[in-house]
């Protein structure tokens, strides 16, 4: 069970990325006050929150609707996050284009887009939250263990969210690419094995 909970931690605080949100929210946000900037910063999180919750609850039943194993969509998930891996690793992670980089600084409210998708909760992120709730099964406990620690990685965005001035003046540009590219290799094997899983179970 703590192996579980320790895994499913690790995968979303790894696709997540609470450190990297820091310089996006001032890119996004930094002009305006703080208070503000709380909002924002408290609304993003709690709408990550709904669409994630959502997504694990009905994800399942979707795919088995349209005929999908959770074999097929590990592998499918892996293959995804172990694109988002190599990005990470190189310092390229773009979370959004350039044309919604550019609406995004023109919006009244940036909370829904881009802050809470596809920052924080973005395709990567869909696709953890579905290839975990898979293995937790219909345990009451690993999906209590998987809320919880989801739960904790959304709290620790907020916390850079609200922390993102302090945190992108402490590391710097240099300092946040180290620790995203540290996040890719853990990333890279974590995506590998959810590849290998899922090989393994549809032979």
């Amino acid at each position: 069970m703590l192996a579980f909970a320790a895994q499913a931690f690790l995968t979303m605080f790894v696709i997540v990325d609470p450190p990297g949100l820091a310089p996006i929210f001032i890119s996004v946000v930094g002009d305006r006050s703080p208070d503000i900037q709380r909002h924002v910063a408290r609304k993003a999180v709690v709408i990550s929150a709904v669409v994630l919750a959502v997504f694990a609850a009905a994800g399942t039943a979707l795919f088995d609707f349209l005929g999908v194993s959770l074999e097929a969509f590990s592998i499918a998930g892996g293959i995804l996050l172990f694109k988002i891996a190599v990005d990470m690793v190189l310092a390229q992670r773009h979370r959004q284009t350039a044309e919604e980089e550019e609406e995004a600084h023109t919006r009244d409210d940036v909370s829904v887009f881009p802050l809470a998708i596809p920052l924080i909760t973005g395709p990567g992120a869909l696709a953890t939250i579905l290839v975990l709730v898979g293995q937790a099964g219909p345990d009451p406990e690993r999906l209590g263990l998987l809320a919880a620690a989801s739960a904790a990685v959304l709290l620790l965005a907020y916390t850079s969210l609200r922390l993102a001035s302090i945190v992108s003046k402490f590391l710097g540009q240099t300092g946040i690419n180290v620790v995203t590219r540290i996040l890719g290799l853990i990333l890279a094997a974590l995506a590998v094995q959810y590849v290998a899983d899922g090989v393994l179970a549809l032979i």
